[in-house]
């Protein structure tokens, strides 16, 4: 049993570094320079998803606040009942659902477009209703997730994740923003301690 479970663990963390791998193959790179540009220059970014995805969401909002963009994660059972006031023609929300069809979303592609906000959508389903709502889209094309069974979301969040990382990596660039100014926001824990030496 013991060599079963490690095999599995093992082979767990292949299937992830080659749909990381895959991603960089596929990546769509006029698309991404194309949503830096976007999220470099908007007033603000809601970021919204469910389940998983919307775990991998809510990381990325956190981590545009962290560079000094404005930006928050909003539940769509939040965006729904009033949220979405917090939206106007000058942000950009960002979306993922992997079918690009996530029933409670719906609604939200909706206020985005008639609110006139940029609508930048991660999702593997190019013909879906959110891909044909959307100024630019982010593909993700998962080939296996990695968990026994096959129905987790295992390698299409790590993949998500990844391609978040790898915009807010761009728009560290494209921004000029620079580790004195973290250290500014970031007083707390082993890096604020770091960062903050005099």
């Amino acid at each position: 049993m013991r060599s079963e479970i490690l095999e599995a663990a093992r082979k767990s963390l292949n299937i992830e570094k080659k749909e990381i791998e895959r991603l960089i193959s596929y990546l769509n790179e006029d698309s991404l320079l194309e949503a830096v540009e976007k999220l470099a220059n908007c007033k603000s970014i809601m970021t919204v998803a469910s389940g998983s995805s919307g775990i991998a969401a809510k990381k990325f909002a956190h981590s545009l606040c962290c560079i000094e963009r404005h930006a928050m994660f909003m539940s769509p059972s939040e965006a729904v009942h009033g949220g979405l006031g917090a939206l106007d023609s000058d942000d950009v929300m960002v979306m993922v659902s992997r079918g690009g069809k996530t029933v409670e979303l719906l609604p939200i592609i909706s206020v985005c477009n008639k609110k006139k906000a940029t609508l930048i959508a991660v999702t593997e389903n190019e013909e879906s209703i959110l891909s044909r709502s959307s100024d630019i889209v982010l593909k993700l094309n998962i080939d296996k997730e990695s968990d026994p069974l096959g129905l987790m979301a295992t390698s299409s969040f790590v993949a998500t994740i990844a391609l978040f990382d790898s915009i807010l990596a761009a728009l560290i660039v494209k921004t000029g923003f620079t580790s004195e100014q973290f250290g500014i926001i970031h007083p707390g824990g082993a890096v604020g301690e770091l960062l903050n030496k005099k």
